[in-house]
Parts: structure tokens; C-alpha cells; sequence
């Protein structure tokens, strides 16, 4: 089968694109014939070396397809089966071995394509928005990157939760796509400075929960955000890690 193969860590001239043997099930597991991969920012930190895990591996981490084989002791699972899953390496080919705990069904109506591109940030959004702070009507969050992935469906949650979102996003075109989903009010951070923005937004109160999925480049303006005792939730890192700093600063914020 073809597959994207890694041996050595480092940047994207370390995916190979070349031919692996298709795997065998065992026990407890499932092989299911790929129809779609998600493509997700961890898949970036596993091909870095950030992320751990034994040489050499195939990368991604969500995908959907149908069920080709099953391993022993597999109940309520068989050939054929529309299934998605995430959290597990090996999505990057056609083939994927996948614990049998570690699948959902798809239904009919679904495209698997769809599946696969939603499970991974659709569960994170889910996670972030009822239970890393469970948001209620009257709360207002401040999401960043609100028209990416997660972004996009966790504005679409905070809303219907009847929370008031305060997005940020570079474009005018990616404004349009958080406002269709919700969102209440619109900061391009590269026109003005969301730590301005938001406090005028907020009449200087703040936010009740800042979502930073960006990292290094809005940690610290996100904290000066908080209203008092606000929580600040980071998922992400895309600009970077956040560098270590001393917790006696939150004491201030």
C-alpha cells in the first residue's frame, strides 16, 4: 500500500511517499481501508520529533473509511462498515490498523470526507467549549484563530451556548467566515492590537475565557484580557511554545 513514511524527524522533506506492506489486525483491532485523512497540527509536531514516538511510523492522526478486516474478540464491528476515528498514527496511507475501542460509526448521510476532516477538531471544540470552561449564556470568550479548524467549530458551539464571541482572525474574508459562524464581534489583529480591542469591547471589564490555540504571540496579551479570575485555556501553539515565565506574574493579572 502507499503510505507517508517517516524514518528520521525533521521538516517536510522527511514524509515519504512510498509503498509499505499492508498491515494484519490483531486481536482487538480493526483494518480499515482509508477514504480520507485529516491533516491537523499535531501530525506536524509527531513529523518534527516534538511530539514522541518510535521510528519510523506513518504520520496522521484522524481519518474515516471503510472496515476491510477485523482482528479476534472484534463484537458489533464488521467488513464494510462506515467508521471514523482519531488520536491514533497510521491515518497517512491507505491502510490503518485502529484499536476497535477507537472507532464511531459514520452514518449513510455523512460524506466520509467530512468525517475525517471534522472528528479531531470537532472533539477538541466540544472539549473546550463544555468541559475545559463549559460556557453559559452571558459569558463572553475571546476565541483566536476563530476561522481555522477548531476555531470555526468552537465559535459555532460558544454561540449556541449562548455565549458572546469576540474572534480574531488576519482577513476580511476569514471575518466573514467567523461572523457566519457566530461570532459577535471581529478583531483583524493585523490591523489593530486585540489587547486593545478587547478591553474596549468588554468596556475594560474582560473576558470570562480566552481559546489561544496560536502560542508564543498572544500568550501574554491574552492574559491581560482575563477579566479577575477569568480562565485563560492555550490548546495550541501554533506560533510557537509559550517560553517558561514566573507564575508570581498571574498575581498581577
Amino acid at each position: 500500500m502507499k503510505a507517508i513514511h517517516i524514518t528520521e524527524t525533521g521538516g517536510p522533506e522527511v514524509l515519504n511517499y512510498t509503498d509499505v506492506p499492508v498491515p494484519t489486525p490483531k486481536a482487538g483491532e480493526v483494518l480499515v481501508k482509508v477514504a480520507a485523512s485529516g491533516v491537523n497540527f499535531i501530525d506536524i509536531y509527531y513529523r518534527e520529533g516534538r511530539y514522541k514516538t518510535d521510528l519510523p511510523f506513518i504520520d496522521g492522526q484522524e481519518g474515516a473509511g471503510t472496515i476491510e478486516s477485523t482482528g479476534a474478540g472484534i463484537t458489533g464491528l464488521a467488513p464494510g462498515d462506515r467508521v471514523a476515528w482519531c488520536m491514533i498514527l497510521g491515518s497517512y496511507a491507505e491502510y490503518a490498523i485502529i484499536p476497535a475501542d477507537r472507532l464511531v460509526p459514520v452514518p449513510a448521510h455523512l460524506d466520509l470526507k467530512l468525517a475525517a476532516a471534522v472528528i479531531l477538531q470537532g472533539m477538541t471544540a466540544h472539549y473546550l467549549a463544555r468541559s475545559a470552561f463549559p460556557l453559559k449564556s452571558g459569558d463572553t470568550a475571546l476565541i483566536h484563530a476563530a476561522a481555522g479548524g477548531t476555531g470555526l467549530l468552537l465559535t459555532q458551539m460558544a454561540a449556541q451556548a449562548g455565549a458572546r464571541v469576540i474572534a480574531t482572525v488576519s482577513t476580511e474574508e476569514k471575518a466573514a467566515l467567523a461572523r457566519a459562524a457566530g461570532a459577535h464581534d471581529i478583531i483583524l489583529y493585523t490591523h489593530a492590537d486585540f489587547e486593545s480591542e478587547t478591553k474596549r469591547l468588554t468596556g475594560g471589564r474582560g473576558v470570562d475565557v480566552v481559546y489561544d490555540s496560536v502560542g508564543k504571540t498572544t500568550f501574554e496579551k491574552s492574559l491581560n484580557v482575563l477579566r479577575p479570575r477569568g480562565m485563560m485555556v492555550l490548546f495550541g501553539g501554533a506560533s510557537g511554545a509559550v517560553p517558561p515565565f514566573d507564575l508570581i506574574e498571574l498575581s498581577t493579572k
